[in-house]
């Protein structure tokens, strides 16, 4: 048998194997969590994302009992604006955390351009399908793969179309307008394709450009039209929904991983729930009563523009519906793209983006 340690040195051994017992089996303890974690957020609380940065904000402090304090950092400050960025940073651990564009994640993450496929989901019930399936899981495989957990899904909405000129209704009716579009090389793509001239730049360089009549027109969901005031740039308007721009929650995955078992579960139901409210916050009125009983029911929330296209028309906006014959000129003339761009997200994801929509 062997010989048990005795006396003072016996005691230290234990004690010893003890702390390392506990070292090993709680990687991170309470007193040991940082004061403050770092967010990245490309907008302010204006823009319903920065209501839902917020209410996840809010939710993490509730929920981990006062042990997990973030602070959001608004218009992507912590990145000097350089929001594309963002998914470097916090992989490696300079910024803890983000809520972002899979748009600004796509250079990192390619897979998460399968959402900018041209005229692809075209409405929220395949978008779920989606976020929620094979789909979403094998993105948040490949977030994890280079150094990033997500956590939840929310939302900036379909992508509109404004301009100062005239209704769209055809893909002729772009050529030889210029747009502004976000820096994405499919964005760029997509609408040299349909004849535009596309221009990347940022929002307070294209305002004046639209002011001066520089640039024609930009693509946005309704979540950004209404807090810019677009009416006060553009007359016209093209509800095409012609791709999707969903929002991740997301964390570093080394620091994720240090957290206890509860605190991380705490930290997800958190980002689900924020995720919910701010995904009804932008569908709101675009969904029938959907979303607005949702915020209304879950939320004790009460939408104050619950019309979002009633609001745009009643200042002074010309809304545009297109009708199935002129979405499918919108699809065959973008088509010939996915020839290019779907090698470049991967052949896997959009064949599971097939199965998920059930196409």
């Amino acid at each position: 048998m062997e010989k048990q340690p005795s006396g003072i040195k016996g005691i230290l051994v234990i004690a010893l194997a003890l702390a390392l017992f506990i070292g090993f089996s709680a990687p991170v303890q309470a007193g040991k969590f940082k004061k403050e974690y770092k967010m990245t957020v490309v907008v302010t609380p204006a823009f319903y994302w920065g209501q839902g940065a917020l209410k996840f904000v809010e939710l993490v402090k509730k929920k981990t009992n006062g042990q997990i304090n973030i602070k959001p950092y608004w218009r992507s400050s912590l990145l000097k604006g350089a929001q594309l960025k963002s998914a470097q940073m916090v992989a490696n651990g300079v910024i803890d955390c983000a809520m972002e564009s899979t748009i600004n994640i796509s250079p990192v993450f390619p897979e998460c351009n399968i959402f900018s496929l041209p005229f692809f989901i075209n409405n929220y019930e395949n978008l779920d399908k989606m976020e929620y399936g094979r789909t979403g899981k094998a993105i948040f495989a490949a977030l994890e793969k280079k150094g990033v957990v997500g956590l939840a899904w929310a939302e900036n909405g379909f992508r509109q179309l404004t301009n100062s000129k005239k209704i769209i209704r055809r893909p002729k009716d772009l050529r030889g307008l210029k747009f502004r579009v976000v820096g994405s090389p499919i964005f760029i793509d997509i609408f040299r394709k349909l004849g535009a001239d596309p221009v990347n730049m940022n929002w307070a360089d294209a305002v004046p450009a639209f002011q001066q009549g520089v640039v024609d027109g930009q693509e946005n969901p309704v979540s950004v039209l209404i807090p810019v005031k677009i009416w006060q740039y553009h007359k016209y308007a093209t509800f095409w929904n012609y791709l999707v721009d969903p929002v991740v929650f997301y964390w570093n995955k080394k620091q994720w991983n240090s957290f206890p078992k509860d605190i991380q579960k705490a930290i997800r139901e958190a980002a689900i729930e924020a995720g919910r409210f701010e995904k009804a916050l932008c569908r709101a009125g675009l969904d029938g009563e959907k979303s607005i009983n949702i915020l209304k029911n879950e939320f004790n929330y009460t939408m104050k523009i619950p019309d979002p296209v009633k609001y745009l028309k009643d200042k002074g906006m010309t809304i545009t519906f297109l009708s199935d014959q002129d979405r499918e000129a919108f699809i065959k003339a973008t088509r010939p793209l996915y020839d290019k761009w779907v090698p470049k997200i991967g052949e896997d994801i959009y064949k599971k983006a097939l199965a998920d929509m059930g196409k």
